[in-house]
């Protein structure tokens, strides 16, 4: 069978299924997301022992280590895939909710409720609980999904996607609904993302590249996700104590993730009192700066940034620093080189925090706090498929009403249009 006849047989099965799974009840998907999350704790051995091959792998290719840190798995990080999915159950399901409804003049009755989106086609790089968080969120909505994971994480895939199947299908859910392609050869993206007709959506996770690759290539529609070059703007009588605690988490708490800062903006007025110490932490915890020369006159361990390193999403220890004149400034800088994912202001002043928020374009805008709270699980969605960063068909954590869509219910009592 070649990889183009087993892509095509995968989304014919999850085409067959997704009927049925779209009137699958409530307490059916429930009661199939709560097995999941079981099986997966109980199959937990196994899941670390396929994930050790993939770490070996990596480690043998060279895998930088914020990739590795994103392959890796634990027990924490599988107890956490599992409590997502029962917090999946535990929110409402989206599918059947009337969004609106009207009686015409002429006496029809009209009714737009929420549907699912159909078969969802799912490209991700080295991210394991991408897997669990992914199928949980399309079974809750009624989504029968496919899913194509990076090469690095096969094996760590390839056994998470088998646990929650067989829970799934054991506990009512239609068989077909959840496909994985377990192909590393990279043709499958390629006949996936042309799959019209049996896929209704694709939506890619993970770097620039494997983004770009899928908008530009793709037939089926495409739902975004964007990279994540954050900002942290530190305005002038901020609580510089409370800055520094946000900005430290921004950036080390986990570099390797799209909600992590990479570049820091500093208000010329603040920049005496507030980057001495933030530099000395930022040090202590081995982050490179990469600095404009006013940052670099606070010390000779900064290197020059470049315009490239304005607009790098960095994913690791390094992080570039800029002193601006202000806050128009600030907002010039995020709107040229942000990539409209999260954005941060520290302040004290009001109409600042305000104008900020206004203005800037990015999914979610923060005040006085961390850009790491981009997520679905911290926005208590229970996960998220990604981070839409476009405006169209859904923006910022995708979690089960961005995976509906809409359709119209008319009734009458024989109506006909003149």
């Amino acid at each position: 069978m070649t990889t183009y006849e087993m892509v095509r047989t995968k989304a014919e099965a999850a085409h067959r299924a997704a009927g049925e799974l779209a009137v699958t009840s409530t307490v059916i998907k429930n009661k199939a997301l709560l097995a999941m999350a079981d099986a997966l704790e109980a199959g937990a051995a196994e899941i670390l022992a396929a994930n050790a091959k993939d770490m070996e792998a990596g480690r043998a290719n060279n895998m930088k280590e914020s990739m590795l840190d994103r392959l890796a798995l634990s027990q924490v990080r599988i107890n956490a895939m599992a409590e997502g999915l029962r917090q999946v159950a535990q929110l409402e399901d989206p599918v059947g909710n009337v969004l609106d409804g009207r009686r015409l003049p002429n006496g029809l009755t009209v009714t737009k409720v929420r549907v699912p989106l159909g078969v969802i086609g799912i490209i991700y790089e080295a991210r394991p609980n991408v897997t669990a968080d992914a199928i949980g969120l399309c079974v809750k909505s009624g989504n029968a999904v496919i899913l194509k994971g990076g090469s690095e994480a096969l094996q760590s895939n390839i056994v998470i996607a088998g646990i929650l199947t067989q829970a799934a299908e054991a506990a009512g859910i239609p068989a077909g609904a959840i496909q994985f392609v377990d192909s590393s050869d990279r043709q499958a993206v390629t006949d996936l993302i042309k799959m019209n007709g049996l896929v209704d959506v694709v939506i890619p996770r993970g770097g620039a590249g494997l983004i770009q690759a899928v908008v530009q290539n793709a037939t089926v529609p495409v739902i975004e996700t964007g990279i994540g070059v954050c900002h942290t703007y530190v305005d002038a009588g901020a609580d510089y104590d409370m800055a520094r605690a946000i900005a430290i988490n921004a950036k080390v708490q986990r570099p390797a993730v799209c909600n992590a800062m990479e570049t820091l903006l500093v208000h010329e007025d603040a920049a005496a009192e507030f980057l001495p110490q933030m530099l000395t932490e930022y040090f202590a915890a081995g982050v490179t700066i990469i600095g404009c020369g006013k940052t670099q006159a606070f010390d000779k361990r900064i290197r020059a940034a470049t315009e490239a390193d304005w607009a790098t999403e960095y994913g690791d220890l390094r992080l570039s620093v800029k002193i601006v004149s202000g806050l128009e400034e600030a907002l010039a800088h995020i709107a040229k080189y942000g990539t409209k994912h999260s954005e941060c202001i520290v302040t004290s002043d009001y109409n600042h925090a305000r104008t900020f928020q206004q203005r800037v374009d990015a999914a979610a805008v923060y005040v006085n706090a961390s850009t790491r709270f981009t997520d679905g699980f911290e926005f208590g969605f229970g996960a998220e498929i990604g981070i839409s960063t476009q405006k169209l068909h859904a923006r910022g954590p995708m979690a089960l009403p961005e995976l509906t869509s809409s359709k119209y219910l008319i009734s009458g009592d024989g109506q006909i249009r003149g």
